[in-house]
């Protein structure tokens, strides 16, 4: 078997095909020779959109993943003696190699419990209480993930009052928004609504998830912290010189509103597969269906079964906690197909 062999509907929002609007986009800058490291028209209207979208003046930078993105901010942000305050969970502790400790060059992540995949505020004010002033790193940051790595949603009053807690102790607020859209689709709110009206300082927004094949945005709304960022990013092997072609799939997704329709898409369609799953397998769903992700308690036999028939998907969390994810992509027939074959193994 071909290591492509079976089916990735529901494994990451990361294998799915990129969207037509952006594949569009893509042909349509791909036709003549511009400008390299950004000097084009596509990277120019792009950041004009986005500070559009948010209706503020924001810096907005273009980085090839989001692992750099979320790094490349955070170092932007904290010196080595510096610390992050994240949850236990979060994308930057669990799955990103170190890179955040490595580009801050020694800042240190906090780890902060919560339901959910979401902060609580009560267990960050022991957490950063008991760093020893000189003695511990100072902490700078506070860092959240909307949505969160459990499919969660921050609301903007969560994301207030956590932004009130940082600014009280003259810290900033990050946001690794890898699933930004379809946070914004779950609430259905202006961007600015859980962003910068609320305090945010720097926001990590994803388009690969939604519909590009690469390139993130890191979109500082405080730009007195984003000075000298683009050399950071240079440094950082991050400076794409077609950029071109980092920028015109996210023109696509922007334009017309592509990027929330397709988040409005996956989200849907991960409430659908929760639902079907529960009604018609009779299978617990672990987490609140808030973006578009679905977490299963599945027993191992279930899980070789679906393994076996093709179906790819990854355990979470832990040993019983399986992790589906929906994109723009998913369809009615992938969640009937899925659910008839959870089914059969069942109740076979």
């Amino acid at each position: 078997m071909s290591p492509d062999a079976g089916r990735y509907e529901f494994a990451s929002d990361n294998t799915a095909t990129i969207c037509p609007e952006a594949w569009a986009a893509l042909e349509e800058a791909n036709a003549d020779a511009v400008a390299s490291y950004g000097d084009d028209r596509w990277t120019a209207r792009v950041c004009d959109r986005i500070r559009e979208i948010f209706e503020t003046d924001c810096d907005v930078y273009f980085v090839f993943n989001g692992t750099a993105a979320n790094a490349l901010a955070l170092a932007q942000l904290c010196q080595s003696f510096h610390s992050v305050g994240c949850h236990e969970y979060s994308h930057i502790h669990t799955d990103e190699c170190g890179a955040p400790e490595f580009f801050t060059k020694g800042s240190k992540l906090l780890l902060i419990g919560g339901a959910n995949g979401k902060i609580d505020i009560g267990q960050a004010e022991k957490m950063i209480a008991s760093q020893n002033e000189l003695h511990s790193h100072k902490p700078r940051a506070i860092s959240i993930a909307q949505a969160t790595e459990f499919g969660t949603v921050y609301t903007r009053d969560e994301i207030a009052a956590i932004a009130e807690f940082a600014r009280a102790r003259e810290m900033f607020l990050h946001v690794d928004g890898a699933r930004f859209a379809n946070a914004v689709a779950s609430l259905n709110c202006a961007p600015k609504a859980i962003t910068w009206e609320v305090g945010v300082d720097v926001l990590c927004f994803g388009g690969t998830k939604n519909g590009t094949a690469a390139g993130e945005l890191v979109v500082f709304f405080n730009r007195e912290i984003s000075r000298e960022f683009d050399y950071r990013v240079k440094q950082a092997g991050q400076l794409g010189s077609k950029m071109r072609f980092l920028a015109a799939p996210w023109l696509g997704l922007l334009t017309n509103d592509v990027w929330l329709r397709n988040a409005q898409h996956a989200n849907h369609t991960a409430r659908q597969l929760a639902s079907r799953l529960q009604d018609e397998a009779k299978i617990d769903i672990v987490f609140p269906v808030d973006a578009n992700a679905v977490f299963v308690r599945v027993n191992e036999q279930l899980v070789r079964d679906l393994h076996a028939r093709g179906w790819h998907f990854y355990k979470f969390v832990e040993r019983d906690i399986c992790r589906l994810m929906c994109s723009w992509s998913t369809t009615d027939q992938d969640i009937s197909d899925f659910v008839a074959d959870a089914t059969k193994s069942l109740n076979g």
